[in-house]
């Protein structure tokens, strides 16, 4: 096979459905068929239900329309199959009624109707959520029904050829197959329509391959269908199998870090590695062979498709990671996991698992190469002459990452009809099982062994003809995926080790390599004995890279320069100069103590920010640099003339604190404070206290695992993925037939449109709704964010209501939108809608995990000067404590006190915070005392059992909360809150005392000026 049909396979099977096909199916008199797509096969091969059939020629006279040349008949069996098995992969079955008809030929067959399975979607467009079975209804929003069919199918051609025109590809799209493949994979979903005519450029990305089952979009389908029709053809013997890879160690490597600067770079790092270790597959199959995660839209990967793949600038101008010179980039983002699937020609599995671990590795000595370069060069070396750190790089880079890898062939369930693609014998495929769920020999388990299989494994037949035709091998993707993820799990269990040997003084962030050295002999000693090392000289000459005293080993030393390397790279990237010159890429990394100020510099701001005449001399004097401000807070106030003082005035604070004279530091923390109160009653005093604690998050998905693999309780059943018109006719035709009502009550198993699902939402939540929540509405900064993992850094006063809403949005299910018309909802630009399951944002229908999808957060409170390493740690146990003693759901927040001590509150999410937040409203009032909280845990623990007597504590605790309450207005408000307090007390934990104490402990902590103060 040479490597042009392989390309000419997937671009027929991409084009064997149109993309428009829900919008003109059933209303246009031709057929879908008749489409912009101009499809080149049709399904079981018949034109229609009325005996109207297709002769393979007129498919091949169809073809070179298309190509130029005539479709080989093999293609067009390959695009059939392919077909076949990702309609049998993705959409449930359902009881079919055998009817006779007449060919064009004359000959009599026999196809399968549902005559009550038919769905015109236009008049009543319904999608509905893979993941929970939620349906949503456009209804008139949608305004679809009311469409011109003529303007749809225009609208849809005007894209398709607006694309090959930029491309080049004129009236043939034979020139370069690979390059139309990857445009039209890469920018079909995405119809650009103007602000008046943007109805369905909005809807176009979500429009279902079957109107009966809408569970699904076409683009879906489209790409399984031309991932199996690949590697059919690339395989000698036309067997497909799926691969499932990853690379490590993921949480070792991120978590050596100094500073919010090397906690970015790790996880971005290792998400390049990931995207290293993908290429070769998307290089050798298409990018739509991986089916998780789904690549489509991520920068990185555009990135590749425009400087390596050639396609067109033009094509690209429209990304936003091709806009901005700043780390603001999506380019930026760690968007992808360490761990894909993808279908993959059978006989070829080795070989590509193998080509990754090689790809992969060689990219990252490359890598190693190059940082060792800079370093020698910054440091005066002579880099051609300097051959041990090169040898040390290249030694403790040996075997890194770890790439394991698991494969299993579909051919273990081969089908014995070939012409038919059924009949499956699954004998060998539950032998390869057995071992790894227990079962005996012989014996069926996993999928095979459930309900719904038994039913589907041959054709039944029940009355009036009605039956359930025999399934083809793509119905057995769960046990194929299931099989293939255990065996994945055992070869890392078995992971190999290489003893290294280091002889000298360790790095000074692992310690556990030697650092690099351009002369053996100084590993022997301290480096703290040393003034000409390599990292000394680079400490004195390029302080990002390295600080006084700081010698790291290879891989800390890559993750260092990193930042430098890749802003170098996006920086050419970007570049629109034609002699290969670099645009210079802004990179602003918000510093702990930066974020700590962020409200109180958002409120000075608010007041036109005026300072002091001081402020100018003392930056001067100290030599005060400007630094990077949270993105809302520079976007807020960009034009203000204070803006450019507000990026100093942390700077000034850094300066003074490194300069190591106290007398000094407090001249200038005088000077700041009295600067942040002008304007306000403080103004003429020692001015207000400055904060110092800031707060970072972890949010992570709960039982993703399970939700990939299918093992979650919230499956839906078949029967909630059908349109609801379909789902009533399924109803009466069950009525007496036991099995079909079974069939129909059974849990989905996980399919290839379940990953493409969990991947896209998991995406979009990622790269689109982070960003937005984080730094949008509240004034953080994120340092990761990729799949269901987020990680981000804010002011105190923005933790609590940013968590709850990451939470919310990563279900999609605002409590704000559960009521009103979607229609009028999505016409707020600027703002997050979400509601059952799907996310509205500046014109973009985006589908999220769902409302049974849930999330656990950890979060840290801790001092701008507090270690980072130890803040990461207690924030890592705060997630596991989030989802272990809160049971998942929850959150749990950690406040490391700077005078030593450390305050605890884990809890499910919604009350708990709200009425969090109410303590936190109520202590910070104007007439309040914080004795209030100081005087209720002295007697707190002499309180009987609350659950006993809850009305005892409602009442002392009001008594506590209206005596340091000043005025009437905050004393009646103690009653209710009191009664808040105590019932979300019971509810949240088993010991409710103790847990009321971190709650009020927390509250008071919260509620200090300093932070509290600055909540808008």
């Amino acid at each position: 096979m040479t490597q042009d049909i392989l390309w000419q396979t997937k671009l027929a099977a991409r084009l064997h459905d149109p993309a428009e096909k829900a919008l003109v199916l059933l209303r246009d008199p031709a057929g879908h068929e008749g489409g912009t797509s101009r499809a080149l096969t049709r399904l079981l091969g018949l034109d229609s239900i009325d005996g109207e059939s297709i002769d393979p020629d007129n498919d091949q006279a169809l073809a070179s329309t298309l190509f130029g040349t005539g479709l080989p008949r093999s293609i067009y069996r390959h695009v059939q199959r392919a077909d076949w098995w990702a309609a049998g992969a993705d959409r449930p079955q359902w009881p079919m009624q055998s009817i006779t008809v007449t060919t064009r030929q004359g000959e009599q067959k026999t196809i399968a109707v549902a005559p009550w399975a038919q769905v015109r979607w236009t008049r009543r467009p319904v999608l509905i959520h893979p993941l929970t079975g939620a349906q949503f209804d456009l209804g008139a929003s949608g305004g679809l029904a009311e469409t011109d069919l003529a303007d749809l199918k225009q609208r849809s051609f005007d894209h398709f050829a607006g694309l090959l025109a930029v491309l080049g590809a004129g009236q043939s799209i034979s020139q370069d197959q690979r390059k139309t493949l990857l445009t039209l994979w890469r920018f079909g979903p995405e119809l650009r329509e103007s602000e008046d005519n943007g109805k369905l450029g909005a809807l176009w990305h979500l429009l279902p391959a079957d109107t009966r089952i809408p569970d699904h979009s076409i683009w879906d389908h489209l790409d399984l269908t031309s991932a199996f029709a690949g590697a059919f053809a690339a395989d000698p013997d036309g067997e497909v199998a799926l691969l499932s890879l990853s690379i490590g160690p993921v949480q070792t490597f991120i978590a050596a870090a100094r500073s919010t600067s090397d906690l970015w770079a790790g996880s971005h790092l290792l998400s390049r590695l990931a995207w290293e270790a993908m290429r070769p597959v998307c290089e050798q199959l298409g990018p739509d062979a991986i089916l998780f995660p789904r690549l489509r839209g991520i920068p990185q990967v555009d990135l590749w498709l425009r400087d390596t793949m050639g396609l067109p600038d033009a094509l690209f101008d429209d990304c936003n990671w091709n806009k901005g010179a700043t780390d603001a980039n999506p380019l930026f983002s760690a968007a992808l996991p360490n761990r894909f699937v993808a279908v993959v020609p059978a006989g070829r599995a080795r070989q590509i698992a193998e080509a990754v671990e090689q790809s992969v590795r060689q990219w990252l000595r490359r890598l190693g190469d190059d940082v060792v370069s800079r370093l020698l060069a910054t440091a005066g070396y002579d880099v051609e002459h300097a051959d041990v750190p090169y040898a040390q790089m290249r030694d403790q880079l040996e075997g890194f990452p770890e790439v394991h890898w698991a494969a299993v062939p579909f051919s273990l369930a081969s089908p014995r009809n070939e012409t038919k693609q059924t009949d499956l014998d699954t004998c060998a495929l539950s032998a390869a099982m057995a071992p790894f769920f227990g079962a005996n020999e012989g014996e069926d388990c996993g999928f095979l062994a459930t309900p719904a299989w038994k039913i589907l494994q041959k054709e039944l037949d029940w009355r009036d003809g009605t039956c359930f035709f025999a399934p083809k091998p793509g119905v057995l993707y769960p046990a194929i995926y299931d099989l293939v993820e255990r065996a994945l799990a055992a070869a890392k269990s078995v992971r190999q080790f290489g003893q290294r040997i280091h002889e000298g003084w360790r790095c000074a962030l692992t310690g556990e390599a030697e650092w690099l050295t351009t002369d053996r002999a100084q590993l022997q000693h301290s480096y703290r004995q040393q003034t000409d090392t390599l990292w000394a000289r680079v400490a004195a000459r390029k302080p990002a890279w390295a600080k006084n005293g700081e010698h790291l080993s290879a891989l800390p030393a890559i993750k260092r320069l990193w930042p430098t390397i890749f802003a170098e790279e996006v920086g050419k990237a970007l570049a629109a100069t034609e002699d290969g010159a670099s645009l210079p890429v802004g990179r602003f990394v918000v510093s702990t103590h930066t974020m700590a100020l962020a409200h109180q510099l958002d409120q000075w701001l608010k007041r036109d920010g005026p300072t002091v005449a001081e402020l100018g001399a003392a930056c001067s004097r100290h030599g005060a640099e400007s630094v990077a401000l949270p993105r809302k807070l520079a976007t807020a106030h960009a034009g203000r003339p204070a803006l450019a003082d507000a990026k100093r005035l942390p700077g000034l604070l850094e300066a003074a604190r490194d300069a190591s004279d106290d007398t000094a530091l407090e001249q200038v923390q005088s000077l700041v404070r009295s600067t942040l109160a002008m304007g306000t009653d403080k103004d003429k005093g020692e001015g207000i206290r400055l904060e110092t604690y800031y707060a970072l998050i972890m949010l992570d998905g709960d039982r993703m695992g399970a939700i990939l693999s299918g093992d979650d309780a919230n499956q839906i059943r078949y029967i909630d993925s059908f349109h609801p018109d379909v789902r009533r006719g399924f109803e009466q035709h069950a009525e007496g037939e036991p099995l079909i009502r079974q069939y129909g009550a059974q849990q989905r198993p996980v399919s290839p449109n379940r990953h493409l699902a969990i991947s896209g939402a998991l995406n979009d939540f990622s790269q689109t709704v982070v960003r937005h929540v984080v730094e949008e509405e509240h004034l953080g900064r994120v340092i990761y964010a990729g799949g269901d993992d987020v990680l981000a850094m804010l002011p105190v006063s923005d933790l609590l209501p940013c968590a709850q809403r990451l939470r919310h949005a990563y279900s999609g299910t605002l409590p704000e939108d559960k009521t009103g018309d979607w229609g009028d909802l999505r016409r707020t630009r600027g703002t997050l809608h979400c509601r059952n399951g799907f996310a509205w944002l500046d014109g973009r229908l985006m589908r999220m995990m769902g409302e049974h999808a849930t999330a656990s957060c950890g979060a840290v409170i801790a001092h701008h000067q507090a270690p980072l390493g130890a803040v990461l740690g207690e924030l890592r146990t705060a997630e596991q404590r989030a989802k272990n003693e809160g049971g998942r759901d929850a959150f749990s927040l950690t406040v490391i006190k700077r005078s030593g001590g450390a305050l605890h509150l884990t809890a499910k999410w919604g009350d708990a915070i709200v009425v969090l937040e109410a303590l936190i409203d109520y202590l910070r009032a104007s007439g309040v005392s914080r004795r209030a909280v100081y005087n209720t845990l002295e007697w707190l623990v002499d309180l009987p059992d609350p659950e006993s007597e809850p009305q005892l504590l409602e009442a002392l605790l009001a008594y506590q909360l209206a005596r340091q309450a000043s005025n009437s207005e905050d004393k009646t408000k103690a009653p209710q809150l009191a009664a808040r307090l105590v019932q979300v007390a019971l509810r949240a934990s088993d010991t409710p005392l103790p847990w009321l104490q971190n709650l009020l402990t927390v509250g008071e902590f919260l509620a200090r000026e300093t932070r509290a103060g600055a909540r808008s």
